[in-house]
């Protein structure tokens, strides 16, 4: 049975749409009934420029298993680029 759960969150970034690049400023991330996805629940992820509206919108429908793999894949990402910056000037402060 799917929940409806909805994770709202700001974040900084761009997105390429039709009309090109557009800054980002919000993410959701719902856990639902996909309108594309084959499975019967997905995780859909809408990244959005809330000052643009819809026409600013990029979404994504994954199932568990591919929201799982990619969440691993993300946290691996950040793990192995921010280890690369020892020593560097955007290391965080100890």
């Amino acid at each position: 049975m799917c929940t409806g759960i909805v994770e709202n969150r700001k974040v900084s970034g761009s997105g390429k749409g039709p009309d090109g690049w557009y800054p980002l400023d919000r993410a959701s991330v719902s856990y639902d009934h996909p309108d594309h996805a084959q499975s019967g629940c997905a995780v859909i992820i809408d990244f959005l420029n809330e000052a643009v509206g819809p026409k600013a919108r990029i979404a994504v429908e994954l199932t568990p298993e591919s929201a799982r793999n990619l969440v691993h894949a993300i946290l691996a990402s950040l793990s192995r680029g921010e280890g690369e910056r020892v020593g560097g000037k955007d290391e965080p402060p100890q």
